[in-house]
């Protein structure tokens, strides 16, 4: 196991209810556990528990952990299931060194189903977006994890490109293990797959 880039390392996890921040973030921090780092997770949510914010924040110390919430303007990394909610969690947490990895399927709340909002077009999204970032990729997530067998294996999908960024220091085989361990089944098939596809397209998803 290398060093941390940064101690503590900071990432947020932004999405909605229901795809899955919670289960993206305790494989990461039981990747981190099983390599002797510390890791604390903190959640925050919005008005509705599917549909409305989700905020997981991850912070991994080779030192006495921290607390669970990260501080604004101190995310190093950034992994999002949104491009809104991403946007949102990079301007009011982002440090001068984030860096983010989003997939950019939106999911449009009831005010924008509704025809009483409009979702802003995905290329102005990216431009506000690298202003707060010091590095962007994108990963078509959902169109993965489709392919995988199961579109909710999207967060599975995210989580093996974190793990191919090289911004953590766990081994890829640490991930697996994890996932072994929360699955069974086609299910434990499915997520591996989601992980193994999103480890390999990270490297071509830079915006």
């Amino acid at each position: 196991m290398t060093a941390l880039r940064k101690d503590p390392f900071n990432l947020i996890i932004a999405g909605v209810g229901g795809q899955g921040n919670i289960l993206a973030s305790q494989l990461v921090a039981q990747a981190a556990l099983a390599e002797g780092l510390n890791a604390t997770i903190g959640e925050t949510y919005g008005v509705s528990q599917r549909g409305g914010s989700v905020m997981s924040h991850v912070r991994l110390t080779a030192g006495t952990p921290v607390g669970p919430l990260i501080p604004q303007g101190e995310a190093d990394l950034l992994i999002g299931f949104e491009p809104i909610e991403t946007l949102q969690v990079a301007m009011d947490f982002g440090s001068p060194q984030l860096r983010v990895i989003l997939n950019p399927r939106p999911v449009y709340p009831i005010s924008v189903l509704s025809g009483d909002l409009a979702y802003p077009p995905m290329e102005r999204i990216l431009d506000l977006l690298r202003g707060h970032a010091a590095d962007l990729s994108t990963l078509p997530a959902t169109d993965i994890a489709r392919e995988a067998g199961e579109i909710r294996a999207m967060n599975v999908v995210m989580v093996g490109a974190l793990a191919s960024a090289g911004l953590l220091p766990m081994d890829k085989e640490s991930y697996l293990r994890v996932i072994r361990d929360q699955f069974r089944g086609r299910a434990r098939e499915i997520n591996q797959r989601a992980f193994e596809t999103g480890y390999e397209a990270l490297p071509s998803a830079h915006a």
